[in-house]
Parts: structure tokens; C-alpha cells; sequence
């Protein structure tokens, strides 16, 4: 399924939806139509757990050639918001986590040249997500080094607490596209939540894709574009620490909750390690995709 949050009209309450071809079918009406209850956002679906996606399965399958009036639109004509709009709390991210990366920002960034030896983790608070379109925020007072990473995003379906590896892509709701923007000249002293947990940082979407129609999520291509260039190209088969890896080692000490988000790294070709360096500046248009997922595409404001 292709899970997405969404809006009718620009003040239209949020909506639970399902990409359905051209189509987007409003959860929260179909569950009316046919006496069953289903969430109205997508943090109620989550915790509903597999018999809740199951159900929600069997539902899509008995009315996918004749939906009831006034329960599918065409996808063209709604607004689509971040899937999970307003996360419960911080974004895991994941720095250095492609080996042409830590080479890059070794060069440019004062980082290791050393592969780390365990995940290298950070945060992006709530605050920092937006979603398909919305304006990345430059603000000039702040910084002059905004900079691009696409990942992808990781979505957690299930309380995971001390997962074995092994495990651990059982506790995967789903996965989703991530941009890490990121203010290179505001790291203070080896810390990064102020450089990359600003307001607009988190660019993320256009959907959900659940996690049993991405059975490999390391064979997946990873590309992002500035103006229509090319600046990342990759695949997430080059991931130094593995999907599993990465949510065996953040639940080995800190809970995982349902609807929790690990952005799990960026290949190379960041606008920082370029030679001469590039910027993201007021009037840029950043595009990001995951092959099998989609793409976001954002504008770059001033502020």
C-alpha cells in the first residue's frame, strides 16, 4: 500500500488516504461507507499494528473495482502533506552512513576519514518536517552553507526494545523518502541538532510505501537534483550499517515506538564535499526520489 496524508482543498482538515492508481482513497470515509472503523490519521493506523493493515487490506481488496460514492478522488486534485505530518518526537538520523560520504565530509567537513565503527546518530525534532512542496526555509542571518542529503526513511510499526538484528525488519511499518537539509556553519562544537533540525529541514514523503512491497530496502536507486542537475545518484546497497543494523542498535538502548522515523543516511555528492562547494540558495528547487517510493520536490524561500 502507498499511505499518504492529504488535503481536498487548502483548508481542509488532514485526511488518511491510499494511493490507488490515479486515485486516492479517503480511508476515513470507505471505513464509514462500509461499517468498519478505520483511523482518520496515519499515526492511529500504525498503532493498530499488522491485524490493523491486514484488515485494512481485505477492505481495499473487496471495493477496489467499484468504490462507494464520494470515497476516491482523483490524486491530481489533492494536496499532499508529510505522511506522518507531525511525528511523536525526534527523527532518528544517521550520519556517515555511505562510505563515499565519510570520504567527502572527511575532506570537507573536519569528520573522520576513518568508516565508523558504530552508527553515528542524531536528531531532527517534529518541528522540522514538511511535506510534498512546501518551501525549504533560507535564512540569510543564519546561515550561507545550506546543503542537501536524501535518504531514506524508515518508519517503525511496532514497539522494538533490544531487537535482535535478525528481527528487526519485522518492526518496519513501512518506508518513505527523507531530505536531511542541513546548515553546514551551525555544528557547534560536534554537535548537529542545530544545524540540522531547523524549521523546513525535513522535507519528507509523498508517501508511505508499506513494508511488504519493499521486501529489500537495500536495492533500492537514491537520487536528488538541484534545479533539474543531478547531485546524488546511488542505491542503498552501499549502506555501511544495514536497515536491520541501525534499528537493533537504537533499540538496544533507547525504545523505538510506533510511527518512529530513522532517516538512514545519505550517499555522497553533498553539496559540501563538491569542488568548489555548493549552496542552496533562495530560488533553488530541490528534487529527491527512491526508486519503487517517488519523489518530493521543494523550493528554496527566504526568510
Amino acid at each position: 500500500m502507498r499511505l499518504i496524508t492529504f488535503r481536498s482543498a487548502v483548508d481542509a482538515p488532514a485526511r488518511l488516504g491510499v494511493i490507488e492508481g490515479d486515485l486516492v482513497v479517503d480511508l476515513e470515509k470507505l471505513g464509514a461507507k462500509v461499517g468498519l472503523p478505520i483511523p482518520s490519521t496515519m499515526l492511529d493506523l500504525i498503532d493498530l499494528g499488522p491485524p490493523g493493515l491486514s484488515t485494512l487490506r481485505s477492505v481495499l481488496d473487496e471495493w477496489r473495482e467499484q468504490w462507494p460514492m464520494g470515497v476516491a478522488r482523483p490524486l491530481s486534485n489533492v494536496k499532499l502533506l508529510a505522511p506522518i505530518p507531525r511525528p511523536r518526537k525526534n527523527i532518528f538520523g544517521i550520519g556517515l552512513n555511505y562510505s563515499e560520504h565519510v570520504a567527502e565530509s572527511a575532506r570537507t567537513l573536519d569528520t573522520s576519514k576513518e568508516l565508523p565503527k558504530q552508527p553515528v546518530i542524531f536528531s531532527k525534532p517534529p518541528t522540522s518536517v514538511i511535506g510534498p512542496g512546501d518551501a525549504i526555509e533560507h535564512n540569510g542571518n543564519i546561515t550561507q552553507q545550506l546543503d542537501w542529503e536524501v535518504e531514506l526513511a524508515v518508519v517503525i510499526g511496532r514497539t522494538a526494545r533490544r531487537v535482535p538484528e535478525q528481527d528487526a525488519l519485522s518492526f518496519v511499518f513501512g518506508y518513505s523518502v527523507i531530505i536531511d537539509v542541513s546548515a553546514r556553519d551551525n555544528r557547534r562544537a560536534g554537535q548537529w541538532i542545530y544545524s540540522k533540525g531547523q524549521d523546513t529541514y525535513a522535507p519528507f514523503g509523498p508517501c508511505i510505501v508499506t513494508a511488504d512491497e519493499i521486501t529489500d530496502p537495500h536495492n533500492l536507486d537514491i537520487w536528488l537534483t538541484v534545479n533539474g542537475k543531478t547531485k546524488q545518484e546511488s542505491n542503498t546497497r552501499f549502506m555501511l550499517f544495514k536497515v536491520p543494523a541501525l534499528i537493533a542498535d537504537i533499540s538496544a538502548a533507547i525504545t523505538l515506538e510506533p510511527g518512529d522515523i530513522i532517516a538512514s543516511g545519505t550517499p555522497d555528492g553533498v553539496g559540501a564535499g563538491r569542488n568548489p562547494q555548493e549552496w542552496l540558495w533562495p530560488g533553488d528547487v530541490v528534487e529527491a526520489g527512491i526508486s519503487t517510493i517517488g519523489t518530493i520536490r521543494h523550493p528554496v524561500v527566504a526568510v
